[in-house]
């Protein structure tokens, strides 16, 4: 018989875990995302509305934060472990780059979906940002976090923490 309860979901006390929990709901926007864009060449119902604005509310708030997650708390540790972390980082960052880029074209668009006049213009770049997140997503997970979770110490990892939480106005008591 399974288990009929759900699994917890990571909290800051285990910010690597919460990280690839992260990485699962950005997979699940992405999705959304594509979705939206395959039906706007028909009319824009609610449920196409709602996946607009749930997929632009959630890479602009929590999107935005786990790149800063991962770039202000694990990236700077991990650059400095070896050549072969340092270039995994420096690509990392490109796509953060990148992806910052393209959600720039699709964040006002998606704000506004019944507006949307190139529809072309839109579909690429939402490909092109979905593309680059699953690529990336699938890295960090194999290679960035599976590393990371031998390498970072507890303290460090609590540390991290307590980093991510105060990010979000999220006050931990451990």
């Amino acid at each position: 018989m399974s288990n009929p309860f759900p699994e917890a979901a990571p909290d800051f006390s285990d910010p690597l875990g919460l990280l690839r929990a992260c990485h699962e709901r950005v997979l699940q926007h992405c999705a959304m995302l594509e979705g939206f864009a395959a039906r706007l060449d028909g009319e824009l119902d609610g449920d196409a509305l709602q996946a607009a604005k749930a997929v632009q509310r959630y890479f602009a708030t929590a999107g935005r934060l786990h790149h800063q997650d991962e770039e202000e708390d694990i990236f700077p540790f991990l650059v400095r472990q070896s050549l072969k972390l340092a270039q995994l980082v420096h690509e990392l960052k490109q796509d953060h780059g990148r992806l910052d880029d393209l959600w720039a074209q699709l964040d006002a668009r998606l704000a506004w979906p019944k507006n949307i006049s190139d529809v072309d213009g839109f579909r690429a770049a939402a490909a092109e940002f979905i593309e680059i997140n699953r690529r990336h997503v699938q890295r960090e997970n194999a290679e960035l976090l599976e590393l990371a979770q031998h390498i970072f110490s507890s303290k460090q990892l609590a540390e991290i923490g307590r980093s991510m939480a105060k990010r979000r106005n999220v006050r931990v008591s451990w």
